[in-house]
């Protein structure tokens, strides 16, 4: 066979791979499906170029339950009420199966290693985090805020983003793994903040991509990995025998089954706690800011509990906390408008939404960020409304109807009350202690990733001086 010939028979063979993948006739109890015209790349080159508005778009035409076929894969989305309920709480459909793939190519879990570990690793975090330990955490954690804000000085201009991050970095790591057992001095410091920025930016990519297509962000995992290497040999070294005395990790690393892979998960912990937190902290203080009459309010709430503001390193309890409640509604409405473009579980078994049947090995997608801009759960969706939250039995640990930013059922984020409680208390410290005038609009979402709290599109300056 000439090489003529043998072009022309690979193109005929495409053809026909392309004429059965938009041809094949579809099962009339399926979602309607976006599928491209592309075999195995399905409509990855749409989704992915603008993944939460090709949501908003495919939910417009194709009504509340749709399916995208992308490298390989379909996912299914809900958008209405009976989806929404049948992704919180079927038992056809499994979170463990649709993340395992996500954490082995991120952190190199393999898969049967994740099943080994997963139920119990989360049983034991959902107990160490739980409403009822949060007093454990509540004095050291304000401690190492008020360390590591005594760095910024006594006035300065920045990005309110790095601002936060310069003291919510450190004092998270020292809280979770123990005290300087990360890098968190000046020199060092900024070396493992870049490489975690790093695999932070690129984390979504990398779930979906081999290691060859993602040098850059391969390259900072592997050094992450390197330095949490010895955190968790000093870590082991230092267990205490009593468990109140012991970090996060070293109540994982009790738990785990296979010790050498304990870096790895170190890695999973430290994203956890970080990804997510940090954003959620600048979006609430961003919000706060740039609503006079709503910091006005939360500034009197400071003096009220605690006196004439600047006071030097105030202790917050957690019964202070529960008293500057309008700075926890500003944190959840914050969360609700800046919340994930969508979370994942795995269908088991076809389930039946609606007219729909999805069939097994789908992945049946929520989307947080659109869930939570329906006004059927949240009048007027777009405008930052703490007050909205009166409604909410926060007593109780109870969420507004329709907020799913932290998933639900049983594998609800289980470190969800302990985060909380981190952006409540460095929201007080800082404005108790610090005057802030923003110096740039609050700057609107990237709408890039799916994973994740949404990032700002852009800097946004901040000056701050010590209250006097």
């Amino acid at each position: 066979m000439d090489i003529t010939m043998a072009v022309l028979l690979v193109l005929v063979l495409g053809l026909l791979m392309v004429k059965f993948a938009l041809f094949q006739p579809r099962n009339p109890n399926s979602p309607p499906c976006i599928s491209g015209w592309i075999p195995w790349l399905g409509a990855a080159f749409q989704f992915g170029k603008a993944p939460l508005e090709f949501i908003e778009q495919a939910r417009i035409k194709y009504g509340p339950i749709f399916t995208v076929f992308a490298l390989g894969n379909r996912f299914t989305f809900v958008t209405e009420e009976e989806g929404i309920e049948a992704f919180l709480t079927s038992k056809d459909i499994d979170f463990e199966q649709a993340v395992q793939q996500t954490v082995q190519r991120t952190t190199s879990v393999p898969a049967e290693i994740f099943h080994l570990n997963h139920s119990r690793l989360y049983s034991m975090m959902k107990g160490k985090m739980g409403t009822s330990r949060l007093y454990l955490f509540a004095r050291t954690l304000c401690q190492e805020l008020h360390e590591h804000m005594d760095y910024l000085g006594t006035a300065g201009t920045e990005n309110l983003s790095d601002l936060i991050r310069s003291v919510m970095y450190p004092a998270t790591v020292n809280i979770l793994f123990g005290k300087d057992v990360c890098p968190t001095n000046k020199s060092d410091i900024k070396e493992f903040e870049e490489h975690f920025q790093k695999y932070d930016e690129d984390f979504e990519y990398g779930s979906q991509m081999p290691e060859y297509f993602m040098r850059k962000w391969s390259k900072s995992k592997k050094w992450l990995l390197k330095v949490l290497e010895k955190v968790v040999a000093d870590a082991e070294r230092a267990n205490p025998s009593e468990s109140n005395t012991k970090t996060l990790l070293q109540h994982l690393l009790d738990n785990l089954h296979g010790k050498h892979l304990a870096p790895n998960y170190a890695l999973l912990l430290l994203w956890a706690s970080q990804a997510n937190a940090m954003p959620v902290a600048f979006w609430t203080l961003a919000f706060i800011l740039s609503h006079p009459s709503i910091y006005k309010n939360i500034m009197e709430d400071l003096v009220s509990v605690f006196g004439k503001a600047g006071k030097e390193n105030i202790e917050i309890s957690e019964d202070d906390l529960k008293k500057l409640i309008l700075i926890k509604w500003c944190t959840l409405e914050a969360i609700r408008l800046r919340s994930p473009g969508a979370i994942t579980k795995k269908v088991v078994t076809p389930i039946k939404i609606q007219t729909f049947t999805i069939p097994a090995g789908d992945m049946l997608m929520l989307s947080p960020y659109w869930v939570h801009r329906n006004p059927k759960y949240f009048p007027d969706p777009e405008t930052f409304k703490p007050d909205r939250w009166k409604e909410a039995n926060l007593e109780k640990n109870a969420f507004l109807d329709g907020f799913v930013a932290f998933g639900g059922g049983k594998h609800q984020c289980p470190g969800r009350w302990l985060a909380i409680m981190e952006v409540h208390m460095l929201v007080v410290l800082f404005l108790y202690k610090y005057e802030f005038i923003l110096l740039d609009p609050v700057p609107k979402e990237s709408l890039l990733h799916l994973v994740g709290t949404q990032q700002p599109m852009g800097a946004c300056r901040v000056q701050y001086k010590l209250r006097q």
